[in-house]
């Protein structure tokens, strides 16, 4: 399994040069360590930031399972949306509103073919809200398919 949290640093995490916001760390509420975010001030409505995890050594014809972790905080704050590079089009997972502050489990099954994922790019869009954040944290990679709940 793979641990790209953003506190370690072991993975190789890239900020879109042609969106329209950056994502940044933002200190956890327990002190240890930080996790990424978009405050909801951020930019225009609509406008997006997207920040890209590469993904190397990932073996064809087997299965993956990404966990993270994830907040939508605040009226209107936007969507937070995830792609695989093999499948730029449509997003795999898609959350656009939270039902309160709390940090949420995301799942996405990862099915390698001949050609293999190479990223993982969190999407936020900018929602009409002035307060709240988009946070994504604990991001992990894991072998084979996605645990039940």
């Amino acid at each position: 399994s793979v641990d790209c949290s953003f506190s370690r640093g072991v993975c190789d995490w890239k900020q879109d040069v042609d969106d329209d916001f950056d994502w940044n760390p933002a200190d956890r509420d327990r002190g240890d360590g930080y996790y990424m975010a978009v405050p909801a001030f951020v930019g225009h409505k609509n406008d997006m930031g997207r920040l890209k995890l590469l993904l190397t050594d990932l073996r064809p014809k087997s299965s993956y399972c990404l966990i993270f972790s994830y907040r939508l905080a605040g009226e209107k704050v936007g969507r937070l949306r995830v792609f695989l590079a093999n499948r730029k089009t449509a997003p795999v997972w898609e959350e656009n509103k939270g039902k309160d502050e709390k940090w949420r489990t995301g799942k996405i099954e990862i099915f390698q073919g001949a050609e293999t994922t190479n990223s993982v790019t969190f999407e936020s869009e900018r929602g009409k809200g002035k307060t709240g954040e988009i946070g994504v944290d604990n991001v992990i990679l894991v072998s084979g398919l996605c645990p039940e709940d």
